[in-house]
């Protein structure tokens, strides 16, 4: 060069040569560890102010670990994508059915709720398993372990029945699908389906299943009833066993909160052919005679003549009768074979709480 361009360019042509900027030198504006927003699949490592950028090259891309989650940096109004990491987690997530997802496509994965939380219940989806659903009769808390409204219990109640001397395969039936635990107190629901009474309050009871069996088998006969009149309706056990074996059952009881309560029991069982009633019992129900059996669930010192007239001819009357002394009751059978014609028989000895007229 001549002497004034060389006062004039005082460096050589090699010396214009730029160096590349190494990372540790900021732009003006940039902070240690930024990037700047640019379209692209530049990413870092969350929680790492130096982490190297994938777009260097000979530089891998940091790799996903427990300490962090891979991001995306993306420029200012760009879309995600099906392959956009925002559209991925970091960490499996479970499904709906409570197993966990191993592995997934981004393409086919959904972003979870904002709140963070799965899919809400939806109506007429059953819930999930272990959440208890309300079930059984209203205020009867049942051991699992005693399984008191599994069938096999009252197979096993009915097995017991059978081997007394119970025949008549419909009566057998009945007591096999009615659930005798939703008929009593809670705290005695566990000896629901022994061959015992029961208190139900107000100084009544519950009678023995096989009392129950025994009264509805005398009753049908291997008949078929029409029309069944049951005095003292009680919980509403022997009812809805009647239910099974008769078109139509009407029950009568006295003393007004086990009426009450014979309709709370009954009403989760949805049993179309029962009619129940608060009255008393001794004077029957002419209106709907006559009956084809009736069935009392108290014992007299007689049975009363005007459930005796309600008898359909050829009908059958049971009932607890007691003796003078009233230490002992008998279960009488009576049949009407005419107009004015009845037969009884004395059977077996039985214990039932009093038959009192009138209402409380």
């Amino acid at each position: 060069m001549t002497g004034e361009r060389t006062r004039r360019f005082p460096l050589g042509l090699a010396d214009l040569v730029r160096e590349p900027r190494r990372r540790d030198d900021a732009r003006p504006g940039e902070t240690r560890g930024s990037l700047a927003a640019k379209p692209g699949a530049k990413v870092v490592q969350k929680g790492t102010a130096n982490a190297p950028t994938s777009s260097v090259p000979g530089v891998r891309p940091p790799a996903l670990g427990s300490a962090g989650v891979v991001k995306a940096a993306k420029a200012p109004g760009a879309p995600h994508t099906a392959a956009s990491p925002a559209r991925k987690s970091a960490v499996p997530r479970a499904d709906l059915s409570g197993r966990t997802a191993q592995t997934f496509s981004p393409a086919a994965s959904k972003a979870l709720p904002a709140n963070g939380r799965g899919a809400q219940a939806r109506p007429g989806v059953p819930p999930r398993a272990g959440v208890a659903p309300s079930a059984g009769a209203p205020g009867v808390a049942l051991n699992g372990a005693l399984a008191l409204t599994s069938e096999r219990v009252r197979e096993r109640m009915v097995e017991r029945l059978r081997a007394n001397g119970v025949t008549d395969p419909r009566v057998l039936q009945a007591l096999a699908t009615v659930p005798r635990h939703m008929f009593v107190d809670p705290g005695l629901a566990a000896q629901a389906y022994e061959d015992a009474a029961l208190p139900i309050g107000h100084h009544q009871t519950i009678s023995k299943p096989s009392v129950v069996a025994r009264m509805l088998e005398l009753a049908g006969a291997g008949r078929e009833l029409d029309r069944v009149l049951e005095i003292g309706t009680g919980c509403g056990y022997q009812a809805a066993v009647l239910s099974r074996i008769a078109r139509d059952v009407y029950s009568i009881e006295r003393i007004k909160p086990l009426y009450e309560r014979a309709k709370t029991n009954l009403r989760p069982l949805r049993i179309p052919n029962i009619r129940l009633h608060y009255g008393d019992g001794r004077l029957g129900m002419p209106s709907a005679a006559p009956f084809d059996a009736i069935v009392i669930a108290a014992a007299g010192f007689d049975v009363p003549q005007a459930l005796l007239e309600q008898l359909a001819i050829g009908g059958r009357l049971v009932a607890p009768v007691a003796e003078q002394d009233e230490a002992t009751q008998v279960l009488t059978l009576v049949e009407r074979t005419g107009p004015a014609q009845w037969r009884e028989s004395r059977l077996d000895r039985v214990f039932f709480v009093p038959l009192k007229s009138g209402v409380i």
